[in-house]
Formats: structure tokens, C-alpha cells, sequence
């Protein structure tokens, strides 16, 4: 294994108005003490390597993100990752969210013989604003230390010791 127990990248692009809340949020994430074995990165727009990265044997990876669920801006949402993506990726380096990478993930794995990540979770925020240009809505800025707050709780989680559990 290269990878550590858990990776957490911030997916998006800051170009694009909210669409660079995950990168605020590892960015934001970084200044915090963290377990050994917790790897934090800004992969940006770069799908395919955070495609390939998640190869590396974390047991677990959180992809933090904009996600259209229908709910006010600045919502934050922990959604489990579906084991099964249900769509071809579209490989776009400009615009592949978790989705695509997932997708693309399970064709990776099948073709390399890698080990994709026991479990995934995505920590995403409902966006106000995709447009052009550089900075978060004010909803979008002011829930990212929420999603740090949820990322640190799924961290702590994710590296706990496996509790042993005795017959009574």
C-alpha cells in the first residue's frame, strides 16, 4: 500500500465560483492536526489522477465537492458513494466530480488489478453560483467549516482501531 487509511481530496475548480469549495475546504482542512495515516489533497480538475490515486489502498477516501441535491446553498451533505456507478465517465479534465471519478475508478481497477477504497464518501455543498469567476458565495464560504467539521468527524471514524468485541 502507498496510499494511508484515508485520503480526503478537495475536488473542483476555483475558476468557477462555489465549484472551488472543496479545495477551500482541504485547504481549510490542512491547518488541523490529523491521525497518521491521513492524506489531504487538492486534486482540483484533475480527475484522472485522483482516479488513479485512489488505486493506492486507502481503506477509506472522502471526496469533498459542489453537490446539486436540491437543497438552500450552503447545505452540506455526507452521501455514501454507490459501490456501483451507474454511468461511463465523461472524460472531461475540466469537469469530472465524483461521479465520473468513480466510474472511472471501477474501470481502473478491473484494468490494472489495483485496490479502490473500501468505502468512499462524498461531503458536498448545495452551490449558489457556478458562473465565471474567482471566489464562494457567501452561503458556500461560510459552510465550509461545517464540511471540515464533518470530514474531521468521518477522519476520527475512519481511524479508529477496530473495536474487538467479546461473547458475553
Amino acid at each position: 500500500m502507498t496510499g494511508g487509511a484515508v485520503l480526503v481530496a478537495g475536488v473542483g475548480n476555483i475558476f468557477l465560483g462555489d465549484d472551488g469549495f472543496g479545495v477551500e475546504t482541504v485547504r481549510r482542512l490542512s491547518t488541523h492536526p490529523l491521525p497518521e495515516g491521513v492524506e489531504v489533497v487538492d486534486v482540483g480538475v484533475r480527475g484522472v489522477d485522483l482516479a488513479y490515486r485512489l488505486l493506492d489502498g486507502y481503506r477509506t477516501a472522502v471526496l469533498v465537492d459542489v453537490t446539486c441535491r436540491g437543497g438552500a446553498p450552503g447545505t452540506v451533505h455526507l452521501i455514501e458513494a454507490a459501490a456501483e456507478p451507474l454511468e461511463v465517465p465523461v472524460l472531461d479534465g475540466h469537469r469530472m466530480g465524483p461521479d465520473a471519478v468513480l466510474a472511472l475508478l471501477a474501470a481502473l481497477a478491473a484494468g490494472t488489478g489495483g485496490e479502490p477504497p473500501g468505502r468512499v464518501l462524498v461531503v458536498g455543498c448545495e452551490p449558489a453560483s457556478l458562473e465565471e469567476g474567482i471566489g464562494l458565495s457567501e452561503p458556500v464560504a461560510a459552510a465550509v467549516e461545517a464540511a471540515v467539521q464533518v470530514v474531521l468527524r468521518v477522519v476520527d471514524e475512519a481511524t479508529q482501531p477496530e473495536r474487538e468485541t467479546t461473547p458475553c
